[in-house]
């Protein structure tokens, strides 16, 4: 923790990365404000506001006093929601740090959906540098409109700001959830719904488990990229009061992407599953460079797939419930 950055807001704080991230922001020593709009935010010595983002004046009041801002409130996949929380909400917390001289650094949640990921062809590792390119849906849409947001109040008020463009976040036992045909179901596409063979339908017909495995025409396994939300909170706290981190771009990801048929693999040995190919066509395979957040923010991810696995695994085998969440994936 800096001397500059002692009182940080965090907004979306029971959400996946804000249940993980605002623990370790306390124990780091840091005074947090969180706000709390549908889910309860629940967390010892921390001061928690109830209201949306999409509020100017609830905004404002939430705003005043704090240093730092650490943005996580999103929408899935609602076209009422990407105006009222991404563009709107988005836009107050700006305006707020426009007015707000103490702000010390404003730190977005992005995503690698900002740069189309699986839907458009990528040769190369994605890289910060390349330009947006949202696939179809609100989502994807949101994060480009957020990034720009973010970046022009920096050019045109100054605004501190670090964007943060996380893979696609998993926790507890959501791999598991992921790669399985057991309920409940986590990300897509659904198994069931690339189930064409008699034998592929037999599993849901029949209700039996198993481990997909994602495969191109032709047979050969997909690949692509994934991020654990403790290597999430690590680049975020990484990343703030780190003057370094200011008016940047960072990729955030596990240490190296996976192919289907190595996480498949070990699923069903883990579990004593069998894995079974499923025909995708018209995707890509994708790769995130990391080189940035390791060099410039110190960031260390310690969660390849395995160790994901592995973790999902004890989760299960703990008896705890999975946290209700208000989307698919």
């Amino acid at each position: 923790m800096t001397e500059t950055i002692k009182n940080v807001l965090v907004t979306g704080g029971s959400g996946k990365i804000g249940r993980s991230l605002i623990p370790g922001l306390v124990k780091t020593g840091y005074r947090v404000r969180a706000t709390e709009f549908r889910t309860p935010v629940t967390f010892d010595g921390v001061e928690v506001v109830k209201g949306s983002v999409s509020d100017e004046a609830f905004v404002k009041k939430v705003v005043d006093g704090v240093d730092a801002i650490v943005h996580l409130a999103t929408q899935k996949e609602d076209k009422e929601a990407l105006v009222d929380v991404s563009v709107r909400g988005t836009l107050n917390l700006l305006e707020a740090c426009r007015d707000n001289h103490r702000m010390k650094q404003f730190i977005i949640s992005s995503g690698d959906a900002a740069q189309g990921i699986f839907f458009y062809p990528n040769p190369v590792p994605i890289s910060e540098n390349m330009p947006p390119r949202a696939y179809r849906g609100y989502y994807a849409l949101s994060k480009v409109l957020e990034d720009t947001l973010v970046e022009q109040y920096g050019i045109q008020y100054g605004v501190p700001w670090t964007i943060l463009r996380f893979s696609w976040i998993h926790d507890e036992d959501d791999l598991l959830c992921y790669m399985t045909f057991a309920k409940p179901d986590f990300g897509g596409p659904s198994w069931k719904s690339l189930a064409t063979t008699p034998e592929q339908e037999a599993y849901f017909a029949e209700g039996r488990d198993g481990v997909g495995c994602l495969v191109h025409p032709g047979g050969k396994p997909y690949v692509r990229h994934i991020v654990a939300v403790d290597d999430v909170v690590h680049s975020i706290l990484t990343a703030l009061g780190n003057p370094q981190a200011l008016c940047e771009t960072f990729n955030v990801a596990a240490p190296a992407a996976f192919s289907y048929d190595v996480l498949s693999g070990y699923i069903g040995e883990k579990l004593d599953l069998p894995v079974v190919d499923f025909e995708l066509e018209g995707s890509y395979d994708f790769s995130i460079d990391i080189s940035k957040a390791r060099a410039v923010l110190g960031y260390a991810p310690e969660h390849d797939v395995f160790r994901m696995v592995d973790e999902a695994i004890a989760f299960r085998e703990s008896g705890k419930p999975r946290t209700d969440t208000h989307y698919g994936g």
